[in-house]
Formats: C-alpha cells, sequence, structure tokens
C-alpha cells in the first residue's frame, strides 16, 4: 500500500516493454537518429531503442503534448482525492497489473491514490507515444527510466516531464512530484502543467528550478 499513498507512483515501461513489438524493419524513418556511437569507444554503433520506437509512432511533438495536457486544466478530484478520469484509466492498462506486482497493494487503491503520474502517463498514451515517454504511477521508477535510457537532464525544455523533490534533492529517490514544462521563463522558474496540485486538479503552476530533481525528454517523433 506504500506505492499508493504518494505522488510517487504513476506508469512506467520497462525497456523491453518500451520496445516490444518493435523490429528493425521498415525503421528507416529514424534511421540515423536510431545509431548513437559506441559508447565502448570501438569505432561502431548502437541502437537506440528509443528512437527505434518512435520511427513507429505518431508524429508527436512537445506542442502537441503542452496542447493536451492544458486542455485538461480544471480537472479535479472528488473529495476522496481521486475518481479522476486519469485514475480510471490507469486501472485498465496492463501497467496497473504490472506496477501492482512491483509494489503491492490493491488494484482499487489506484482509484483514490494520488494520480499526478497516472496524468502524464495518460497524456503520452492518449497521443499514442508511451514507448517514448514511459508510463508508471510511480514517479521515482519513471524517473530511472528516463535515466536508464539516456534521456534524463537539467534543462528545462518545453516539453519535458519535470520531476520535483520539494527539499531540493538532486536524487531521483527523493522525487515527490511530476508534471510537464511549458516553458522556461529565464528567472530561475518554470512554467509547467501539472496533474494532482494545487486543490487536487490539473492547473498550470510558475515553479522555481531549484525545486526540480531533473528532467526527462520523451523521444518525440517529430524532432
Amino acid at each position: 500500500m506504500h506505492a499508493l499513498k504518494t505522488c510517487l507512483r504513476a506508469a512506467l515501461v520497462t525497456g523491453v516493454v518500451a520496445c516490444a513489438g518493435v523490429g528493425t524493419a521498415s525503421l528507416t524513418a529514424h534511421a540515423d537518429a536510431a545509431h548513437a556511437v559506441d559508447p565502448a569507444g570501438n569505432g561502431g554503433t548502437t541502437v537506440d531503442p528509443l528512437a527505434q520506437a518512435a520511427a513507429r509512432l505518431p508524429k508527436v511533438g512537445p506542442a502537441d503534448v503542452i496542447k493536451l495536457a492544458s486542455s485538461q486544466v480544471g480537472i479535479s478530484e472528488n473529495a476522496y482525492g481521486g475518481g479522476t478520469k486519469f485514475q480510471q484509466w490507469y486501472m485498465s492498462t496492463p501497467r496497473a497489473r504490472q506496477t501492482l506486482a512491483r509494489d503491492g497493494g490493491k488494484l482499487s487503491a489506484y482509484l483514490n491514490a494520488p494520480w499526478c503520474d497516472m496524468f502524464v502517463s495518460w497524456v503520452g498514451q492518449k497521443l499514442g507515444i508511451t514507448p517514448v515517454m514511459g508510463w508508471d504511477s510511480y514517479t521515482v521508477e519513471h524517473a530511472r527510466w528516463f535515466s536508464q535510457h539516456g534521456r534524463w537532464g537539467n534543462v528545462p525544455k518545453p516539453g519535458a516531464v519535470v520531476f520535483f523533490a520539494w527539499n531540493g534533492s538532486k536524487s531521483i529517490d527523493d522525487i515527490d512530484h511530476v508534471g510537464f514544462v511549458v516553458k522556461d521563463n529565464g528567472d530561475g522558474t518554470i512554467k509547467t502543467v501539472e496533474g494532482n496540485t494545487g486543490n487536487g486538479a490539473v492547473e498550470v503552476r510558475t515553479r522555481p528550478t531549484d525545486s526540480v530533481a531533473g528532467y526527462g525528454y520523451p523521444y518525440y517523433p517529430a524532432s
């Protein structure tokens, strides 16, 4: 039940799940981007699984994510801290069973669980880019997914998934909350759109960057 009592539970795919069903045939659209220099320095190349996945997905970019996320502003939870369409959707997904197996608890508990990452995951699923955005109910694991795929950093780019640690930590283990970057305000703050914030709603917020643990960068197919 611990996994369902904090804003650290949402929707994540492992590297295998993220690219399930993605073969090497017909991936010519992003052929160059899908191969990076071998980090071992052997003069070869390695296949970027997210680039491979992106080649098979709708041509979605950061502006599309921001537009959809912003269109949900005003949706709020009930008196029990839940009941949103984002929680209901997450409960219906196979990912919910996977995170239950990982974290424990009961499926029904997701209905009133903190839903910030369920909101992020819902946006990715609605746009058809879950394989390159990840999905989870646990923000820590979602952040780890970005890190494991080499898509983690400290630059607030529009469309990035922003992970917050309210104690100012830069450790993934201390992450408390998640949303999307709308823009860098250039004054030490960022404009964001987040679920399960303020009074338990989807809201546009201005956040100080010193509360940011890091940013996850989806591999946008339109980029």
